[in-house]
């Protein structure tokens, strides 16, 4: 398969297969510390689910390997399609850039920029235009329902909204795969159940969105479950 130097080098749902494959990871580090072991999973495009564990589960380690962010000492990691022990990183910052979208638990938005210039900066390693930034942004933030926020900044605004933002910049050059790494962890219930909402409409509208999390009732809320202990999934 072509390397990802831009979207349209990389299959689409149609070409069938998985977004995720795993076979036989492991991840060590010094000292004999396992992090994952022997980890096999498959998510389809189009799934909803969650990574569900308490700390120290292997959750993190998951996501990070998943998000092409770290390489694992043994085993496949397929995303898209691509082996991400075979790319260098130019390549994996490419593929990054284009195919995959992160949310987090803190909002990491730039607390001098408004919601408008936070997603539209999510977009600057894309090699889009600044015109072109901004109006994708807008049409992201419009479809988080913020389209009356746009000039706001995040002192102005609530938890879930800053979340809503984060999201937005995540999804604004449309990537196939959303990782969400505790996506309600700093909010209250009310602004969780509408993250939780929020991301059911963006898998409805094509999104794979895989959860990463602790809380078993929000886990409890989606289609898929995967429970990992002890680096493992069980």
């Amino acid at each position: 398969m072509n390397p990802p130097e831009s979207a349209a080098t990389t299959p689409d749902a149609s070409a069938g297969r998985p977004v995720i494959e795993l076979a036989g990871v492991t991840k060590t580090y010094p000292g004999g510390v396992f992090a994952l072991r022997s980890v096999d999973l498959v998510v389809d495009y189009g799934e909803l689910l969650a990574i569900v564990g308490p700390s120290g589960s292997g959750k993190s380690t998951m996501l990070n390997l998943i998000g092409t962010l770290d390489r694992a000492s043994r085993g496949t990691v397929r995303i898209d399609g691509h082996d991400v022990a075979s790319l260098p990183d130019r390549q994996l910052s490419a593929l990054r850039a284009r195919r995959i979208g992160f949310v987090f638990q803190q909002f990491h938005l730039a607390p001098g920029r408004d919601a408008l210039g936070n997603v539209a900066d999510g977009l600057l390693y894309t090699g889009v235009g600044r015109p072109e930034r901004e109006r994708s942004a807008e049409a992201a933030l419009v479809r988080v329902g913020l389209g009356d926020r746009l000039t706001h900044r995040p002192h102005q605004l609530s938890g879930g909204e800053r979340q809503r933002v984060a999201i937005a910049r995540a999804v604004a050059g449309d990537p196939p795969l959303l990782l969400a790494d505790e996506p309600t962890g700093n909010l209250d219930s009310v602004s969780g159940a509408g993250v939780v909402a929020l991301l059911r409409e963006l898998n409805e509208a094509g999104t794979t969105i895989l959860v990463i999390t602790h809380d078993r009732e929000v886990a409890g809320g989606l289609p898929r479950q995967v429970p990992m202990r002890d680096g493992r999934v069980i």
